[in-house]
C-alpha cells in the first residue's frame, strides 16, 4: 500500500538521520513515488511525522519499533521487556532509532499536534503497564499497597530516559541502569511466596537484564 511504504520509508529515514535531518523530497525518492502521490496522502511534514508517531505507538502491540508491552504481568516478562530493550538499543551501539522514545526527545516542545500524538501513544503505554500490574496485583505476587500508577510511571519513565541517554552517549549502560532500578523498584513490592519476585541480595550486584 503506497500510504505504508511512505511511512514505512520516512521511519528508517528518521532513524538514520532524525526528525530535522529529514526531508520530504528523501521520503519521496526512498518510497518510490510521485511528488503528488506523497502529498495526496500527507499535506506537509508535520502531518507525516505525525503518522509515523502512530505507527510506533501502534508497536507496543507487535515486535515493531519498540519492545512489546502487551503482557507485562510477571517478573519474568519484565525482565524479557528489559532485555529486549537493551538488545534494540544495543543493534546499533546505542545510537538512536525511530521510535517514541526519540520522537518525544525531538518533537515533544515545538509542535503541538504532535506533542497530542506522542502523548496519546505514551497513554496507551502506560495503561498496558497499569494493566499487567494489576494482574500481578491480584494475583498476589504484588503486595496489596502497591502503587500501581507510580509502578507503571517508573518503567516507563526508565525506558524513555534511559533510552535518550543511551543515544546521547552511544552506550547502553544507562538505559541498563534505569531499567534496572526501575524493575528493582516493582520487586521491593513481591509478596513473599512469588516466584522470582524477591530482589537480589545487596551483595549479588543488579537485577538480572
Amino acid at each position: 500500500m503506497t500510504r505504508e511504504r511512505i511511512i514505512e520509508a520516512a521511519t528508517d529515514l528518521i532513524a538514520r538521520n532524525g526528525v530535522a535531518g529529514t526531508n520530504t523530497e528523501q521520503v519521496r525518492a526512498a518510497a518510490g513515488v510521485s511528488g503528488s502521490q506523497l502529498y495526496h496522502y500527507f499535506e506537509s511534514k508535520q502531518a507525516l511525522i505525525r503518522a509515523v508517531i502512530t505507527r510506533q505507538a501502534d508497536s507496543i502491540d507487535s515486535n515493531g519499533g519498540t519492545p512489546s508491552i502487551g503482557a507485562l504481568d510477571s517478573f519474568d516478562a519484565l525482565e524479557a521487556w528489559a532485555d529486549a530493550a537493551l538488545e534494540r538499543q544495543s543493534e546499533n551501539d546505542g545510537r538512536g532509532q525511530c521510535t517514541l522514545n526519540s520522537l518525544a526527545g525531538e518533537l515533544s516542545g515545538g509542535d503541538e499536534d504532535s506533542r497530542a500524538e506522542l502523548s496519546s501513544g505514551f497513554t496507551r503505554w502506560t495503561k498496558l503497564l497499569r494493566s499487567s500490574l494489576a494482574t500481578m496485583r491480584e494475583r498476589g505476587e504484588l503486595r496489596a499497597d502497591a502503587d500501581i500508577d507510580t509502578m507503571a510511571y517508573v518503567l516507563l519513565a526508565a525506558l524513555q530516559g534511559g533510552s535518550q541517554l543511551s543515544q546521547t552517549l552511544h552506550s547502553t549502560a544507562p538505559m541498563r541502569a534505569s531499567l534496572t532500578s526501575a524493575i528493582a523498584f516493582v520487586r521491593s513490592f513481591a509478596t513473599p511466596d512469588t516466584p522470582n519476585g524477591a530482589a537480589p541480595d545487596a551483595g549479588s550486584g543488579a537485577v538480572r537484564l
